[in-house]
């Protein structure tokens, strides 16, 4: 499955794309705010993404993870859908940019594609994300996506063995489809 905005194409991750994957996850400005840390080792990350291969591969599908890549097919980031369970119809996403590509909306274009799968095709109600409450720009995304902010949970996010704040925001498809 592949969506498409007129900059940016998500695709499902392969297996040739370990190896950028693990050169944005061993960034330090994307581990900032993200509890999983950088990988040890690209074995590491190579059982990462065979993990994720094989969820996509489950019917039907629990977790969606995408490529984002420019119209040059430049490797931008990921951005993930965990499907809760089915009586819930609800999702989270999250995502992860190369610092380079920061602040040109990519992030906030591959949010919306996101969304209108999730509300469009998928047929889910209520789709969620967190970010720290430290990370402005990840929050700027969301409520740029129409995400509505819902709670903040106190020392919630262990990142670096500390803990953080975090923000909770969630849309729900009513609230999509006023804002289409």
């Amino acid at each position: 499955m592949i969506l498409k905005t007129e900059r940016i194409c998500l695709r499902p991750v392969i297996f040739s794309d370990i190896k950028i994957i693990h050169e944005l996850l061993s960034l330090f400005e994307i581990d900032e705010f993200n509890t999983s840390g950088i990988p040890s080792s690209m074995i590491e990350t190579e059982d990462l993404v065979l993990a994720w291969l094989t969820l996509q591969s489950e019917i039907p599908c629990k977790k969606y993870i995408f490529v984002i890549e420019n119209l040059m097919q430049e490797f931008l980031g990921l951005i993930l859908i965990n499907i809760g369970k089915p009586k819930y119809s609800n999702a989270e996403i999250s995502y992860k940019i190369f610092p380079k590509y920061w602040n040109n909306g990519f992030a906030t274009e591959a949010v919306k594609v996101v969304l209108d799968f999730c509300f469009n095709q998928l047929k889910l109600d209520r789709i969620t994300a967190g970010c720290a409450t430290e990370n402005i720009a990840s929050a700027k995304v969301l409520e740029k996506s129409g995400f509505l902010k819902e709670g903040h949970g106190r020392k919630i996010l262990p990142i670096r063995d500390q803990w953080f704040d975090n923000f909770e925001y969630a849309i729900l498809e009513e609230d999509y489809f006023k804002i289409q």
